[in-house]
């Protein structure tokens, strides 16, 4: 499968503002907002998978786990991000669906879904960064003033 790298230009401000949280604050906040955007990409996806093959409809999820063989290739092409999310299945089949093979064409799911909702998935994660970054704040604040 081809590796898809997304750099967003332009988020100095967020950058600066995550910075300014204990780092398990900032990348529980990322994580919460990282999976409400690729919830976009993986119901398009579930929407297009071919529902009478192999369940792969229901393997499609988002997700900071990977396989074995996944995390040990994407180690190889340069590690890890601060935070990361993957949206895709860990069944076997879905590979032979988007691609196909010497039984049937490719029956792609996986990057229409992309392709179609990468747009307003990029702009949910930038407006509800804001919004985790304000109340991860307000929290962090609230305990200070706490004397915790």
């Amino acid at each position: 499968m081809a590796k898809i790298t997304v750099k967003i230009d332009g988020l100095k401000e967020l950058d600066r503002a995550l910075g300014q949280l204990p780092k398990a604050t900032a990348k529980a906040a990322l994580r919460r907002v990282l999976v409400e955007g690729g919830e976009l990409i993986a119901s398009a996806a579930r929407r297009r998978a071919p529902v009478d093959e192999h369940y792969l409809y229901e393997s499609i999820d988002v997700s900071t786990k990977l396989t074995t063989r996944q995390r040990s290739l994407h180690r190889k092409e340069g590690g890890q991000a601060f935070q990361e999310m993957f949206v895709g299945s860990n069944n076997p089949a879905d590979i032979q669906q988007e691609f196909g093979n010497e039984r049937h064409g490719p029956q792609p799911f996986m990057r229409p879904a992309w392709d179609s909702t990468k747009d307003a998935a990029l702009e949910r994660i930038t407006l509800l960064l804001w919004t985790e970054i304000e109340k991860s704040a307000a929290r962090v604040a609230s305990k200070a003033a706490r004397g915790k």
